[in-house]
């Protein structure tokens, strides 16, 4: 893992990730991890009869998902203190079974802080499925490593 600290980001850095193709086993799998076994996610019937039209993957799978591609490209190195959370999040569109997402990531802010030894590093993330449509975005806030 590559050593990297606050200093090493910049307002305006971006990093894309490869795609993962969204299966039926990534619903039931998360549901049972979850224990969400909301009928839109589980009950084919069901969700027929909904304004989908078919089943859809849980959001938190989604958002689950992002986290992991992002990490996976290896950006953040060894970098973080810590996770402080997400802000502005939207869905604006449903995830379906068969649907390829990436996720585009840019770095919006930095902020120092009180001890010298970290800065706040601000993402903001956007998660597209295969026709290029925002699924999902968010604002991904970490407490990063400074060089002291």
């Amino acid at each position: 893992m590559e050593h990297k600290f606050w200093e090493d980001f910049s307002v305006g850095q971006k990093v894309t990730t490869d795609s993962i193709t969204i299966t039926d086993a990534h619903l039931v799998n998360w549901a049972g991890l979850t224990m969400d076994f909301y009928a839109l996610h589980m009950d084919e019937e069901y969700a027929k009869k909904t304004i989908f039209g078919q089943r859809i993957a849980h959001g938190p799978l989604t958002f689950a998902l992002s986290i992991g591609l992002v990490g996976s490209t290896g950006i953040l190195g060894d970098s973080l203190f810590g996770w402080i959370g997400i802000e502005n999040m939207r869905v604006p569109a449903p995830v379906m079974i068969g649907d390829t997402l990436t996720v585009d990531g840019e770095v919006i802010k930095k902020k120092e802080t009180k001890k010298s030894d970290r800065g706040i590093t601000i993402f903001h993330y956007t998660i597209r499925n295969q026709k290029e449509a925002c699924v999902m975005e968010y604002d991904n806030i970490f407490m990063m490593k400074r060089r002291v």
